[in-house]
């Protein structure tokens, strides 16, 4: 039994001001030229400006994952006391691509169907002479306590020009100009792209960018190798590493470098490293006792597991949602 209820009564008092009106006037937002021409903006109405509100936002330049992954890598390898290398040859010769590395001219990485060749001009002029010698001798009949490879060296196949395949060419370039001087450890390191005619997948392009790397001092061991990519990585937050002993005609003892993938949940190769052969630097004119250890490794991968990204063409390539680039965030490992 309900003995009592509430009940509210509203009232309004409405009442006309001296800006009332039937009719409507459409009130101005600009300040046009006809209305200055012919002098009707004294008779019209401007809308007040509200100058709290926001404008259309200007568009602008956005720095894509890769630049961003790109800064940070460079950051991290000049706190580590890395030095720079120039690295503008994307032509390159034959011989500082392979030869130099003590490949062999038979080897599968030179065929068409890796390597892209160039047409014009095909063949380089500029090789040093001396040091071509060197690099036939041990390649044909062995030297520096190497019995080469057995075959019949020719100036022509080395002398081919190729998209570099590896910016460890611009690394020889360097030993080759430290063999030049009185020998003081270095370390230096290089970020660009290389080319190779691979098979387009989730993982792999036939363009990318490799991160190059290299130590050269007196008795450097493999330790000091996993070491320096530990501490680097580490630096980057990435921890879950998996080293895997791999061949290279160039170095030996060679590695595999691995790292896990949250979102293809596998094991993704993210780079090479490596010794320097003995093959690869008595040649350039180096001390028996100086070490080289060196690593290429990705940019694109380490930047997959960054922001997420599962296949490689979202990444860079005609497949790039730009909505992407301008919503990633600043790179922070």
């Amino acid at each position: 039994l309900t003995l009592y209820f509430c009940s509210v009564i509203k009232t309004f008092r409405v009442f006309r001001d001296e800006k009332f009106t039937t009719s409507l006037e459409k009130e101005e937002t600009d300040l046009t030229v006809n209305l200055l021409t012919d002098n009707l903006w004294q008779e019209k109405k401007f809308k007040p400006y509200n100058f709290k509100a926001f404008g259309v936002a200007p568009v602008r330049g956005y720095l894509h994952p890769l630049m961003k992954v790109r800064t940070e890598f460079r950051q991290i390898f000049l706190e580590m006391g890395f030095t720079e290398m120039p690295t503008q040859r994307y032509v390159e010769s034959s011989f500082w691509n392979f030869d130099a590395l003590f490949q062999p001219q038979q080897h599968p990485a030179r065929d068409e169907q890796d390597t892209f060749f160039i047409s014009e001009p095909m063949y380089t002029k500029d090789l040093p002479s001396e040091y071509v010698k060197r690099v036939e001798k041990v390649h044909s009949v062995g030297d520096y306590g190497s019995s080469g490879y057995g075959y019949k060296w020719k100036i022509e196949e080395a002398a081919k020009n190729v998209l570099r395949t590896h910016t460890t060419a611009s690394s020889i370039r360097m030993l080759y100009e430290i063999a030049k001087k009185p020998f003081k450890p270095v370390r230096y390191f290089s970020i660009d792209r290389v080319f190779r005619n691979e098979s387009l997948d989730a993982t792999h392009l036939a363009e990318f960018h490799q991160v190059e790397g290299l130590i050269a001092g007196e008795n450097l061991s493999l330790g000091h190798l996993i070491g320096i990519l530990q501490e680097f990585y580490k630096k980057l937050g990435i921890e879950r590493l998996r080293f895997k002993p791999a061949y290279n005609p160039y170095t030996e003892p060679s590695m595999e470098i691995f790292s896990y993938h949250s979102s293809l949940k596998k094991w993704v190769e993210i780079g090479n490293s490596g010794m320097f052969r003995p093959e690869v630097l008595l040649p350039l004119g180096l001390a028996e006792n100086v070490t080289v250890i060196a690593w290429g490794l990705s940019l694109e991968r380490p930047t997959m597991i960054k922001y997420g990204i599962d296949n490689i063409r979202d990444l860079i390539g005609p497949r790039v949602d730009l909505t992407m680039i301008q919503s990633s965030p600043i790179c922070r490992f």
